[in-house]
């Protein structure tokens, strides 16, 4: 029997995350056919909308049976074109991670990952183009798995409980929650409007950005189910400074400890790691944009308050601010590109600052505008 919050959570989904309306077409991205559940009930509320739905459900461990089986660059990198045709004419995709072994890539290296990097990164280049545009509407979520729930150190009913909490689908009505919290962010993002200058300080980050010309995004439970977070594109040459991750670092299955980044005039000069230090520099010379600022955000869903190992989750912890290196967003004003886009968090709850065009604007993790 379907649990009563995965059918809350995709109505919410097709209701208020994409506001999906008759006619439209609706692309549903599945990471493995551990996410069938979620699939389906979304399948069945947005054919209620009217909408013309198409599932499709990658099969378990795909990438790392692809990597198992070739080296062979041309094959690694081939573009998927029934995904390809669905990015381009989808007024609605909404991707679902599901992974049942999130480490499944861990002993690859990132030379082998990167043609299969630089093919995903095809498809993703259209979502985020077609999205900045205002041509489609874009939902990225998760469906608690075994593997998500070992890697978090949580029961796997733990991890349901934290997932479809953070969702805020515990609420009579998830939708009123998300708009109560995207109607506080408004206010943040209205003050940020035309301002030019960011500092973020603590004890692990000290960092200078020129915002000038760019524009902060709400995001409040659309484009990310769960969301919590207001983020822009830093200008892509101003970033100065150094910065030490609190937490680990994740990206295609791999763990990268104690990350610690120096930039100048905006590009990543030094680099080092406790942990898969290696890992790490190969993911920075995956091309000229990889060493570059795409995304600066400050997290805001305080029904988040541990670290799990999933980025959907993580960067929005309340009280953290995330830095992501590689592709930029569109929609911000930025115009960094790469195939890669890596998000790394630092918590800001213990004496962290933020200061706008000289003015102190959030402190030990809070807004104070």
């Amino acid at each position: 029997m379907m649990d009563a919050r995965v059918q809350k959570m995709a109505h919410t989904i097709i209701t208020y995350s994409t506001n999906v309306k008759p006619g439209e077409r609706v692309l549903i991205r599945a990471t493995s056919p551990a996410a069938e559940p979620l699939v389906q009930a979304l399948y069945q509320e947005a054919l209620r909308a009217g909408a013309y739905a198409f599932p499709y459900i990658h099969l378990r461990d795909e990438d790392s049976l692809a990597l198992q089986a070739t080296s062979a660059d041309d094959v690694l990198s081939a573009v998927n074109p029934m995904l390809e045709l669905m990015y381009q004419t989808s007024d609605v995709v909404i991707r679902i991670d599901a992974s049942e072994n999130p480490r499944a890539l861990s002993d690859y290296s990132p030379d082998l990952q990167r043609p299969r990097t630089l093919g995903h990164s095809a498809v993703i280049k259209i979502q985020m183009q077609r999205e900045g545009a205002g041509a489609l509407r874009r939902c990225s979520t998760l469906f608690p798995t075994q593997g998500y729930a070992q890697a978090a150190g949580m029961s796997l009913q733990q991890y349901e409980d934290f997932v479809f909490s953070a969702c805020k689908l515990d609420a009579d009505d998830p939708a009123a929650a998300w708009r109560e919290l995207a109607a506080g962010q408004q206010h943040l993002v209205d003050y940020l409007q035309g301002k030019k200058h960011v500092q973020v300080r603590s004890k692990d980050i000290d960092l200078e950005m020129s915002i000038e010309g760019r524009k902060f995004i709400n995001s409040g439970g659309t484009s990310n189910f769960p969301s919590g977070e207001i983020f822009t594109g830093p200008v892509e040459d101003s970033v100065n400074g150094r910065v030490k991750f609190t937490y680990p670092a994740y990206y295609a299955g791999n763990q990268v400890l104690g990350v610690a980044l120096t930039f100048e005039n905006g590009l990543v000069t030094q680099a080092t790691a406790e942990k898969n230090e290696a890992w790490l520099l190969g993911k920075l010379d995956t091309d000229p944009g990889a060493r570059r600022l795409g995304e600066f955000a400050i997290g805001t869903n305080e029904d988040i308050q541990r670290f799990t190992g999933s980025i959907l989750f993580d960067e929005k912890i309340g009280g953290t601010v995330h830095l992501a290196l590689g592709q930029g967003y569109v929609q911000t004003g930025s115009v960094n590109q790469s195939a890669i886009h890596w998000d790394m968090i630092c918590d800001m709850r213990a004496g962290g600052e933020i200061w706008v065009d000289g003015v102190l604007f959030y402190k030990n993790g809070k807004f104070i505008v």
